[in-house]
């Protein structure tokens, strides 16, 4: 079976976004501004880079991503998915057998009990189906809000918030657009700051950016082409 192909298309308290345009001075706005304009020259096609055909494949990925890289997700899924095709083939899975499929991904034997309970619950509750809003799929075991907003915009294209992982976190610190330290808190900075027709392509663009160029230790500051938008050029 060939690899699936991607596609893009509260419970909880979650973070209040300002207005589109935020309340910032012109030369904030711009930079912000130029940032967006920049990543869309840098990574026109930026998308998730998981593999999936279905909004349950994209919601089993992501979990599975905790703790692991988009790669090795992606050798383990080319045959989970090929035997989990439903809620409820999860919901009835045999948990040892579970855990060897999906033991290379790490914290295999916490993700296999994820798996089958968000198995259960989307069997039991939501008829099969992966929810399409932020408060049900954050009851899904395994699936916070980082998890809820990758697959809500990735599969349903909607923007329900802006996701955050440790990529976007050391951009959105070199970049200016937040000097917080929490998930949560920094989501808030970006959902004020970007405008929300750009939440799920820029949070995209940011992951592709930092994967690529802006590494954590060594950034290739020269052959960056954000540099003249970043306060931190150089370092």
């Amino acid at each position: 079976m060939s690899p699936p192909t991607r596609r893009s298309p509260r419970s909880r308290p979650s973070p209040e976004a300002a207005e589109p345009n935020g309340t910032f001075d012109a030369a904030t706005r711009q930079q912000i501004d130029a940032v967006v304009a920049a990543l869309h020259e840098l990574y026109p096609d930026a998308d998730c880079e998981l593999a999936w055909e279905t909004p349950l494949d994209l919601l089993i990925a992501t979990i599975l991503s905790a703790q692991s890289t988009d790669a090795r997700v992606n050798q383990v899924t080319r045959d989970l998915f090929s035997r989990y095709r439903t809620a409820s083939d999860y919901a009835d899975a045999d948990v040892a057998e579970l855990e060897e499929e999906i033991r290379s991904t790490g914290f295999y034997r916490q993700k296999a009990k994820n798996l089958i309970g968000a198995g259960e619950i989307l069997r039991d509750r939501f008829a099969g189906e992966v929810p399409r809003t932020i408060d049900e799929l954050t009851e899904v075991p395994g699936a916070a809000r980082k998890t809820a907003n990758v697959v809500l915009g990735t599969a349903y294209g909607i923007p329900s918030g802006f996701v955050v992982d440790t990529h976007v976190k050391r951009l959105a610190h070199r970049l200016g657009l937040s000097a917080e330290t929490r998930p949560e808190k920094i989501e808030s900075d970006l959902m004020a700051r970007i405008p929300r027709d750009e939440w799920i392509f820029a949070a995209h663009a940011l992951i592709w950016h930092g994967r690529r160029v802006c590494h954590a230790r060594r950034p290739q500051c020269g052959d960056c082409g954000l540099a003249d938008h970043c306060p931190r050029n150089g370092l």
